[in-house]
């Protein structure tokens, strides 16, 4: 590999935020393609345990010491993480839908692009 080529690769190496909204962007289509093909309860586990491993993921992440967020940020995030984990078993077990989960990750990707 040349050098200009590996200053390319450089240049456009993920960031942190970027990896981040890649991951919820990917997560969330899988919901959304199950939404479309009318999935529910039980057949929705896979990928809702994606989802949920995500979120508890992110929730780790912000307990951590030294994390840069500021620390109202890291509790609602952790306070959605807690959310997602009772919702989710609300949806595999039939009693609601994954529109509300996709909304969150929505919301979650439209601040993570603005910031």
């Amino acid at each position: 590999m040349s050098l200009a080529a590996y200053k390319r690769t450089q240049g456009t190496t993920e960031t942190a935020r970027g990896t981040e909204h890649r991951l919820l962007a990917e997560i969330t289509g899988e919901m959304i393609q199950a939404q479309k093909t009318n999935m529910a309860g039980p057949a929705l586990a896979p990928v809702l345990h994606r989802n949920r491993e995500m979120w508890n993921t992110f929730s780790a992440d912000c307990a951590v010491k030294g994390n840069g967020l500021p620390p109202e940020l890291r509790a609602s995030l952790i306070s959605i993480s807690l959310w997602v984990d009772r919702f989710t078993s609300d949806v595999i077990m039939g009693r609601d839908t994954v529109d509300a989960l996709i909304t969150v990750n929505r919301n979650i990707m439209d601040g993570l692009k603005q910031g």
